[in-house]
C-alpha cells in the first residue's frame, strides 16, 4: 500500500543502504563527474556499459549499485544522511537506461532497446533527464546529437550540441531536450563529432534527490519532508553524481532510507 499519512511512514518496515567511495577522482570545480567506477561500497563498477546496439537497464544486481531488499509494497526514498571529504553537490539518481561505449566518432542507430516503463512512477515520462558520460579522455571538443522519443512517444532531436571542452574520464554533460519536450522514452540514435579520441556513454536518469555538502567533512541529514519521499523500486539502480567544488570528487558517504509501504 502506498504511504499516505506520517503514521503509515513510521508504521513502515525501513532499509538502510549504504554508499561509500573509499577512493577519489581528480574532477573540474562545479562540474558533475561520476564515481561509479571507483573502490567502495558497493564496489566499483564498469564505466564502459558494454552494449551500443541496443542499451541495458541497470538494476541493483549489477556491480556498483546498492542492493535494495525485496518491498512488499510501495518503496519510497524517505531519508538521507550524507556528507563527504569536500565541498559538493550530491545528486542521487535512478539509472534507467545506458548504451556504450561509443566512439569520438559514432554514428549509431539503437534497435531493441529494452524499455524502462516499470521504473517510471505512474507511467509519467515527464522530468526524465539525458546524459552523456566520458569513458575515456576525449581530445578536442566534441559535439554530441542524439535523437529520442519524447515524454508522449513522439520523434525528438537534441541537435547539435557542442561541449565546450575536451571531456575528461567520468566526465558528465546533461543534454537539453528539443524546446517543448520535457522527458524522454527512448534513445533511438547518437552521433558524436569534432573530437579525435575519446568513447562516452548515453544515459537516461531519473532524479530523486540533491544535497549540499557545505564544508569538508560536514554533511547534513534530510528526512522525508526533504527527500519529498520520491518512489523507488526494489531494482532501482542508484546513481550519484558528485559536483565538488574543488578538483577532487572526494570520499562521499550516504546513507539512504528506503521506506515499504
Amino acid at each position: 500500500m502506498a504511504i499516505t499519512t506520517l503514521d503509515g511512514y513510521v508504521a513502515a518496515v525501513k532499509q538502510a543502504l549504504t554508499y561509500y567511495k573509499s577512493a577519489s577522482a581528480t574532477s573540474l570545480a562545479g562540474i558533475p563527474y561520476t564515481v561509479f567506477d571507483l573502490a567502495g561500497n558497493p564496489g566499483a563498477g564498469a564505466l564502459a556499459i558494454g552494449n551500443t546496439a541496443n542499451g541495458v537497464v541497470p538494476t541493483d544486481g549489477d556491480a556498483g549499485y546498492p542492493i535494495i531488499g525485496a518491498l512488499g509494497g510501495t518503496g519510497y526514498f524517505s531519508g538521507i544522511d550524507f556528507s563527504s571529504t569536500v565541498a559538493c553537490r550530491i545528486t542521487l539518481y535512478d539509472r534507467l537506461f545506458a548504451a556504450g561505449a561509443y566512439a569520438y566518432n559514432a554514428d549509431t542507430t539503437l534497435a531493441s532497446q529494452p524499455s524502462y516503463s516499470g521504473r517510471v512512477p505512474g507511467g509519467v515520462y515527464s522530468g526524465l533527464q539525458l546524459w552523456c558520460e566520458a569513458v575515456t579522455a576525449f581530445t578536442l571538443n566534441p559535439s554530441f546529437q542524439i535523437n529520442y522519443l519524447d515524454q508522449d512517444g513522439n520523434a525528438g532531436d537534441t541537435g547539435v550540441i557542442a561541449s565546450g571542452a575536451a571531456l575528461t574520464i567520468r566526465r558528465m554533460f546533461q543534454m537539453p531536450l528539443a524546446a517543448g519536450d520535457n522527458g524522454i522514452q527512448q534513445i533511438t540514435r547518437v552521433r558524436c563529432s569534432v573530437a579525435s579520441a575519446g568513447t562516452w556513454n548515453v544515459m537516461v536518469l531519473r532524479p530523486l534527490w540533491t544535497g549540499r555538502v557545505p564544508l569538508a567533512n560536514a554533511g547534513d541529514v534530510h528526512d522525508l519532508l526533504r527527500t519529498g519521499m520520491p518512489v523507488v523500486y526494489a531494482n532501482s539502480a542508484l546513481y550519484p553524481v558528485i559536483y565538488a567544488d574543488s578538483t577532487s570528487s572526494g570520499i562521499p558517504y550516504l546513507n539512504i532510507e528506503v521506506a515499504d509501504g
